[in-house]
């Protein structure tokens, strides 16, 4: 899986994990569906995402199928 589909699934949960917490728990947790709107929205206009970030310092997901490397006859992106 790409980094940007981690993003996007964590992004998703986020919202939809904070738009439950809001309704059965407490409205309050609309904050932090605020937050990652945002978050999303500055990612869109700067190119430059937090969470893509600490997913690379984490060592999850890669910029491509192969991970940003060259890619050869025998690499996982000619494997089918």
């Amino acid at each position: 899986m790409t980094i940007e589909r981690y993003i996007r699934t964590i992004a998703g949960s986020l919202i939809l994990i904070s738009l439950a917490l809001a309704h059965w728990v407490n409205p309050n947790w609309l904050w932090l569906t605020a937050f990652v709107g945002v978050n999303l929205f500055q990612a869109g206009l700067t190119n430059w995402c937090l969470m893509e970030d600490v997913l690379k310092k984490l060592g999850i997901g890669s910029s491509g199928c192969c991970g940003g490397k060259e890619e050869s006859k025998d690499s996982c992106c000619h494997k089918q």
